[in-house]
């Protein structure tokens, strides 16, 4: 019998792995992860700049403030410590020309008309194309430091003043509980940035496993090939090759993508782009080197072998589930009907994880995370932001494995009895009848 399940498991690889298209997908996959990580030098190469500056002209009509405007861009872009050479920084430069003549030699400046009425700081930004949300939040930042700084000069108030209402104040961060730090919650952050990103090849693989057994299932039903198969060996024997042979292959597919992605970073490095592109105010680079070196890096010691744990055993879960509906139906579209409400517990389970650090302490999110097939997003997510502990884990650990029980118990019989049967009607009826029998 362990022959047969070892040919078994080695013919349905052979048909996944041996294909000029997992060939072909591969190959785009890396294309994509390297193209991903480099996406700043991709868009270099098709003529953008992430290090180009944004050179903006001015035209004091106050004959105040550009000094100011200048005073205030210089302390801006210094309190998010950015750099000429790398970050895309606000040139300011007095406009020699009529603003209209300078915008078309430069189709990318800006330019930037000051007014004063009645000592209030008004101004007009002029364009040749939209400007991104990021960039005006920023500028109109600066525009509105400038005119507070003006306001407060015209009332006469001192140098030494004026420096004191109008410097940025400095935050210390005090946390009163014993168990938390600054570098945590700075981590939190990180955490809830990156995490979506780090679920969602697992995501994408649990809907490939689904589909793939569905369909292999399916296709050996519509060749008739099945009736060979099942009388050399038994139902049981088959539904645990197909099961076996499918995770094998998800997890040579994320390793694969763990591949593609380590020679994304490293073709990063060795065109000397190192630095990732910022989301926002955060750095992902000096995110990810910060996340490295603090506390949570020991944390994540237990949580990663945890994790990686409840991910194996979901897998085994969606592929037995999977098995279990691809045997009562008799083509691919019945079994896409099937798979639809699997989907749609998979998607509920990956908007939960994006959105747990937002619903702290919601306890509807904390039930969802002992879920069966949810909990494998969910909970390591709970797990790292502290929402979850290891107990709780264990618990949702433990609850897969009895789903894997219930499934392998019953499953099996509903197998047995699908997987020869070629009428699509009652398909519900005759998995409850199946249930019954032994």
């Amino acid at each position: 019998m362990s022959n047969k399940l070892k040919y078994l498991i080695s013919v349905s690889l052979k048909r996944k792995i041996k294909t000029k298209w997992f060939l072909f997908a591969n190959i785009l996959l890396l294309v994509l992860s390297a193209g991903l990580i480099n996406l700043d030098s991709v868009i270099k190469i098709f003529g953008g700049d992430f290090a180009e500056n944004q050179v903006i002209y001015v035209v004091d009509n106050s004959n105040k403030a550009y000094d100011i405007l200048k005073t205030k861009n210089s302390e801006y872009l210094a309190i998010f410590q950015k750099n000429d050479s790398e970050n895309s920084n606000f040139v300011i430069k007095k406009a020699t020309k009529p603003i209209d003549e300078l915008l078309k030699k430069e189709s990318s400046a800006w330019g930037l008309i000051l007014d004063s009425d009645k000592n209030v700081l008004k101004a007009t930004l002029i364009t040749n194309k939209y400007i991104n949300i990021t960039d005006y939040s920023s500028f109109g930042t600066i525009l509105n430091n400038t005119k507070t700084d003006l306001a407060l000069k015209e009332t006469n108030i001192n140098q030494e003043e004026l420096s004191k209402i109008s410097s940025p104040i400095v935050i210390e961060r005090q946390v009163l509980d014993e168990d938390k730090s600054s570098d945590e919650e700075n981590m939190q952050l990180m955490v809830e940035t990156m995490f979506p990103i780090f679920i969602l090849p697992f995501f994408a693989l649990t809907i490939f496993l689904v589909q793939m057994i569905g369909a292999e299932v399916n296709d050996e039903k519509a060749t008739r090939g099945m009736e060979i198969i099942i009388s050399n060996v038994s139902p049981k024997t088959h539904l645990t090759s197909k099961i076996i042979a499918a995770n094998l292959f998800v997890i040579l597919q994320g390793l694969l993508l763990i591949v593609f992605a380590v020679i994304g970073i490293i073709i990063r490095n060795f065109t000397g782009s190192s630095k990732i592109v910022e989301i926002g105010s955060l750095n992902i680079s000096s995110g990810i080197s910060s996340f490295l070196n603090s506390s949570i890096m020991d944390t994540l010691q237990y949580i990663i072998p945890l994790a990686l744990l409840m991910m194996l055993l979901t897998f085994i879960a969606y592929s037995l589930l999977a098995g279990v509906l691809a045997s009562m139906t008799t083509n691919i579209e019945d079994f896409q009907q099937l798979q639809t409400p699997i989907m749609i517990i998979s998607l509920v389970g990956y908007y939960l994880a994006v959105m747990a650090g937002v619903f702290e302490g919601s306890i509807f999110i904390k039930v969802f995370a002992f879920i069966p097939f949810i909990s494998a997003i969910l909970a390591p997510c709970l797990l790292i932001l502290g929402q979850f502990s290891i107990f709780e884990f264990i618990i949702a650990i433990l609850l897969v494995i009895v789903v894997i029980y219930l499934l392998t118990k019953y499953g099996f019989r509903i197998y047995k009895q699908g997987i020869l049967n070629y009428s699509s009607k009652n398909l519900w009826k005759k998995m409850f009848k199946a249930l019954k029998s032994e």
